[in-house]
């Protein structure tokens, strides 16, 4: 067992800042790898600065002593040594790697953060998160899973995978566009599994890993009748599709619902998040995912626009206590998927 500093945060968690072997040592064994999807609020919104605006990070931390697993003996940012963190983006038609470090504290933050904290500590293993995501995508159209079918609603016929445009009215024929329905999905992916052939590029030392984990959030731009009626099927089927492609048939997925306004979130996106705590593996709906899916309710973690740093309620006000208490949630439901 490799030897841990251990700080507690106020969430009653301990926590681990760092792996005190060398960064080869700790990957000498295989790298425990977690693939975060989704769209913008799993991209990162959560202000850092600055420190007396309510709702940031620096305020969170120095002005109400939350976090304190966050910062080091002197003050600034910890790294942890133990969880690497990668995050790559599809832009101009190829992969932009946008960070490539040790887990810490730099610009917007998303739930990646407390995630990665939480996972780190619960594991005696080198961990690296990948996200691969890009803002405003909807699981109906640009995240649509391969093998997807199309479906017909309110006299219009929605795309399936591969198929363009987004929807054409029944009874007449598509003419396609420059995007495809499952486009973001397959960009994603394969940004994800180019990290993954150059594990040692990404985390140092790394030459074997496994597939723990997925983690999603998303669900925004999914807000419309005609998505919305068919997230749950979409939500399913982007489950074992992820698995297959990944070759990871034993990998766990955890899911955090949109949470916009909190327990008064209403209409599609309340038939989203709805859809989304239905695939969750103790509702028994879906038999085969009992111990490996699991859905967080994040409404509870909504902070009005006056205690945050701004009012763009789309990105949860950009109040970065929303992010880190998602993430500390994602990350508490994989420890629980994971254990023996």
């Amino acid at each position: 067992m490799k030897p841990r500093k251990l700080l507690t945060a106020i969430t009653g968690l301990s926590l681990s800042l760092t792996c005190l072997n060398p960064p080869e040592a700790c990957a000498a064994e295989p790298v425990q790898v977690f693939i975060l999807l989704g769209q913008s609020n799993m991209l990162g919104f959560g202000k850092v600065k600055p420190e007396d605006k309510a709702g940031t990070l620096e305020n969170l931390v120095k002005k109400s002593g939350k976090y304190k697993h966050l910062v080091d003996d002197q003050g600034k940012w910890a790294e942890r040594k133990d969880v690497r963190y990668v995050q790559v983006m599809h832009r101009n038609d190829k992969m932009s790697t946008l960070r490539n470090e040790w887990l810490t504290v730099k610009g917007n933050i998303g739930p990646e953060l407390q995630f990665g904290h939480v996972v780190g500590q619960a594991l005696e293993k080198p961990v690296l998160i990948i996200k691969s995501c890009i803002g405003n995508r909807s699981l109906g159209w640009d995240l649509l899973p391969p093998g997807s079918k199309s479906f017909e609603y309110d006299g219009k016929v929605y795309a399936g995978y591969k198929q363009s445009p987004l929807s054409w009215e029944k009874g007449t024929e598509p003419v396609p566009i420059k995007w495809y329905a499952g486009k973001q999905y397959d960009d994603d992916i394969a940004n994800a599994k180019k990290v993954l052939e150059n594990i040692g590029d990404y985390y140092p030392g790394a030459t074997d890993y496994k597939i723990a984990g997925f983690v999603w959030w998303q669900g925004h731009k999914d807000q419309n009748a005609a998505h919305a009626s068919h997230y749950e099927q979409n939500l399913v089927h982007l489950i074992k599709t992820l698995r297959k492609d990944f070759k990871a048939p034993d990998a766990k997925f955890v899911c955090a619902t949109i949470a916009f306004d909190g327990k008064n979130l209403k209409g599609h996106g309340l038939t989203v998040a709805k859809a989304q705590l239905a695939v969750s593996g103790e509702t028994g709906k879906y038999p085969e995912f009992k111990g490996n899916v699991k859905t967080i309710d994040a409404r509870p973690f909504w902070r009005d626009k006056s205690v945050s740093p701004t009012g763009a309620g789309y990105h949860y006000n950009h109040n970065a206590e929303t992010y880190m208490e998602v993430g500390n949630a994602l990350g508490e439901a994989m420890k629980e998927l994971l254990k023996p």
